[in-house]
């Protein structure tokens, strides 16, 4: 006995470590690369001149930001909210939907503080490949000056390369991207201790008095100056996005264990050269690669490289998971949905959206050319992502865990002051290029809220127009129509009308099946169904039968294996001898209240553009009937 308890503790253990090395991997990549670009960003604010109370002050905000905002929001507050082990800013959005229900106007504020969240999310999802790419890629002009005229082809390539292979999926790299990040953060910690040795006065910086010596030493500028301090944090959501794949405690150690000491002391390293060579512009223009000894340059390039492809890649997959959600949320046209993997539900490539951040992430490297020019650009959407996420969060926190009154005003109070800060230091640099991730954030926020509308208005139509089921079914036992051998089931988004798939068939075919099912298909606020609740069954007579399938918002609905899990239930399918009927609406765009015009010519053509419902559902082709029908809005 006291044998298996040991195998099973030992096996555990060899789990936790595992999650904990492959959320290196994953959750770590963005914020592990930040060191490349961030105290070099900083100093190059103009106004800020790198001498000892500006360096020791820099670096202390820089401390605090990761011990406030890394290690006490997101690690200890935000990753308590989680839904059902799942985390994200969709996530967070359904949980927070939850706990205002019956509140219409808060539900209502909630969802659009969630799809702006995610909108920016995007614009994150298309600087951090190019920021990242490009920081590793200049430590060529570290090399030799002559160098510098590669770094954006090389870039371009890697990119491109990077996008190329993610039809392939995530599967064969990611068994090595934990690894990868172990040596990262191993070598970026040691190159901080042999400079730290040199110059042990930078641990100062660990008093926060330093930080704020920063701002009354710089005014104006110091303030301007968080723009740059703030990409030391970005990355932080991820350890809450990712959580539903490692798990919080895996995250959680690996955070303070190895990757927040290893950053510290990578940064502290970074202001230890710049105490020691006080005026050298070389170590100024890049003090990340100049920590590294000229012999290993090159090998430290490389490794970088494979770092921030880690980090693009990371941000990728979270696209893709994201959309997928937001799709199955209904917030989203539908679109096709590839899996990589047939042992692991979550890696997908939904080639629309890898075609469009590949389109975007080589414009942004084009128009800006270097990290410098990107960083501008970078900060706002994070630290507008971040903002919406607390303010979800103390929904969640005062409506579901019950939190007193002050106590959520206390944790809000000091958290938004510092997203505030950081939001708004980055908003000034609006026409320095925050301009370009607020402009996408921008269309996408248009197009989630224009889709969600949309679907309002023509669900709005089909139920003014639909006629009432049990009257409907009370009159076909009374005049029966000609039935045939086999079941119907008719796809249906009002459970309680008569499908217009439905009426057609009778009026065309003249004709009706044995056995006819209604099928409504419902997204839960949640990841993943109960057992229980994944399907309803009412009987309406004369063999009609009301079916509801729920799916959670991270699951892919897939009716066909829901269908036979029916049988258990008294409902069983002979797929064989089942035909599926949809009907597919033709949105007609008009002068009617609801949307302007041209929203409604908006959602007119992401409508026509949609994957069907038939793949979306997984219907066989060879079992399905579609008949149109157009539905003005």
């Amino acid at each position: 006995m006291t044998d298996v308890l040991r195998a099973d503790r030992a096996g555990t253990r060899r789990d936790f470590a595992a999650f904990a090395l492959g959320a290196l991997g994953v959750v770590y990549g963005d914020i592990g690369t930040s060191p490349l670009y961030t105290v070099q960003t900083v100093f190059a604010e103009p106004g800020i001149v790198a001498d000892e109370v500006n360096i020791l002050g820099a670096l202390s905000l820089i401390f605090w930001a990761l011990v406030m905002v890394v290690s006490l929001k997101y690690v200890v507050f935000i990753m308590r909210a989680d839904n059902k082990g799942e985390g994200g800013i969709m996530a967070l959005m359904a949980l927070a939907r939850h706990g205002a229900r019956g509140n219409v106007r808060l539900r209502y504020a909630i969802v659009m503080l969630g799809l702006l969240g995610a909108a920016l999310f995007y614009g994150d999802g298309v600087i951090t490949p190019a920021i990242s790419v490009l920081s590793a890629m200049e430590g060529l002009k570290v090399v030799a000056p002559e160098l510098g005229r590669w770094v954006v082809p090389v870039t371009l390539v890697i990119i491109v390369a990077l996008f190329v292979l993610q039809r392939r999926g995530s599967a064969g790299v990611g068994a090595l991207f934990g690894p990868i990040m172990l040596i990262w953060f191993a070598t970026i910690a040691a190159l901080g201790v042999v400079a730290i040795l040199r110059q042990p006065r930078v641990l100062w910086a660990l008093d926060p008095w330093y930080g704020v010596e920063f701002f009354r030493a710089n005014g104006w500028y110091g303030f301007l100056a968080l723009g740059g301090v703030v990409l030391a944090i970005t990355g932080g959501e991820a350890l809450y996005a990712d959580m539903g794949h490692f798990g919080k405690n895996p995250i959680r150690f690996a955070w303070f264990g190895y990757v927040s000491p290893a950053l510290v002391l990578n940064y502290f390293g970074q202001g230890a050269l710049l105490l020691s060579r006080p005026g050298d512009a070389q170590v100024l223009a890049n003090p990340f690669y100049s920590l590294v000894p000229g012999s290993l340059l090159l090998p430290m390039i490389v490794l970088a490289t494979m770092a921030t492809i880690i980090a693009s890649q990371a941000v990728i997959s979270g696209a893709f998971s994201m959309t997928r959600e937001a799709i199955q949320l209904g917030f989203s046209p539908r679109m096709e949905v590839v899996h990589t993997s047939r042992q692991t539900q979550g890696q997908i490539y939904l080639p629309w959206v890898n075609r469009t951040l590949a389109v975007m992430i080589l414009g942004a490297v084009l128009g800006f050319r270097s990290s410098e020019n990107l960083a501008a650009a970078y900060g706002i959407s994070v630290t507008g992502t971040m903002a919406i996420t607390t303010l979800l969060a103390l929904i969640v926190a005062r409506r579901l865990w019950g939190w007193s009154r002050w106590l959520v005003a206390v944790s809000g109070l000091v958290f938004l002051t510092i997203d505030i800060a950081f939001f708004s230091a980055n908003a000034i640099k609006i026409e320095r290029g925050g301009w370009f991730p607020l402009a996408l954030g921008g269309l996408v926020f248009l197009l989630l809220t224009t889709w969600r509308r949309g679907r309002e208005l023509v669900m709005r139509e089909l139920k003014q127009s639909g006629l009432a089921l049990e009257p409907f079914i009370a009159s076909l036992a009374a005049h029966p129509p000609l039935r045939v051998p086999g079941t119907a089931v008719f796809l249906t988004a009002n459970a309680h009308a008569v499908p217009s798939a439905l009426l057609h068939n009778l009026k065309h075919n003249k004709v009706l099946h044995e056995r006819n099912v209604l099928l409504t298909v419902e997204t839960l606020e949640t990841p993943q169904a109960e057992y229980g609740e994944r399907s309803e069954i009412t009987a309406l007579g004369h063999d009609f039968y009301r079916l509801t399938l729920r799916f959670g918002f991270a699951e892919d609905p897939d009716i066909p294996a829901a269908l036979q899990s029916c049988a258990v239930k008294g409902l069983d399918f002979d797929l064989m001898d089942t035909t599926f009927f949809i009907s597919r609406e033709t949105v007609v765009a008009t002068d009617r209240p609801g949307m302007p015009l041209w929203r409604d010519k908006l959602f007119a053509f992401l409508a026509r553009n949609a994957s069907s419902a038939t793949a979306f559902f997984r219907i066989p082709g060879n079992r399905l009937i579609e008949l149109g029908t157009q539905v003005e809005i």
